[in-house]
């Protein structure tokens, strides 16, 4: 089994499938971490700074009178299971429909999402920018926001495909991002930056 940090560490031997992975991912317990299976190893990421927080609010605010039907938005900590692609990810924000969450397992149906968003830190940042980007649009799931906490920018990707996405916009936080169907609104990142005062490095 790998386990995958800032500083990746290998423990035990290689699992036999993703089955596998996901009981291992199951018996864990790393407090300070959440966990993810991301190509093939088991990836520990830090909990997010303190200031994730009001942009992850802001978004689901906005964005919930404009989902769909029966839909509903919120932060994690959930696991999504991709079992096509032998991918189980946990998204800082997640919308479904209702009857998505009404079961006793802790790994969600991924194809199910109807919206997700990831927040970057320096541990997460090019996955997030690559494999989820294959991964989600892969599945269908209609749009993908990423939140890039490191360059201050956000871009939404549209139209899912086998790929990942064939359609993305990208903005400056503070400028208005226009948010396509279902939504068919505009998203205010405004309050999105790193607070001037905290002179802390930006590692998760």
């Amino acid at each position: 089994m790998t386990l995958m940090t800032e500083r990746p560490t290998i423990s035990g031997t290689e699992p036999d499938s993703f089955e596998d992975l996901l009981d291992t991912l199951d018996e864990l317990d790393v407090p300070g971490y959440r966990a993810e299976i991301i190509r093939g190893s088991i990836v520990l990421s830090p909990w997010s700074k303190g200031y994730y927080q009001d942009p992850m609010e802001l978004i689901c605010d906005q964005l919930r009178p404009h989902l769909p039907q029966g839909h509903r938005i919120s932060v994690g900590p959930f696991l999504y299971v991709f079992p096509g692609d032998e991918r189980a990810y946990g998204p800082d924000i997640h919308a479904a429909p209702r009857q998505a969450f009404r079961t006793t397992s802790n790994r969600l149906d991924g194809e199910a999402l109807s919206f997700v968003a990831e927040l970057t830190s320096t541990s997460t940042r090019n996955d997030d920018l690559t494999d989820k980007v294959r991964v989600y649009g892969g599945a269908g799931i209609p749009v993908y926001l990423v939140l890039d906490m490191q360059e201050e920018r956000a871009t939404v990707y549209w139209t899912p495909s086998a790929k990942g996405y064939e359609s993305h916009c990208t903005m400056p936080f503070g400028e208005k991002l226009p948010m396509p169907e279902p939504f068919d609104c505009t998203l205010d990142t405004s309050g999105f930056q790193r607070p001037e005062a905290d002179d802390e490095p930006d590692e998760a």
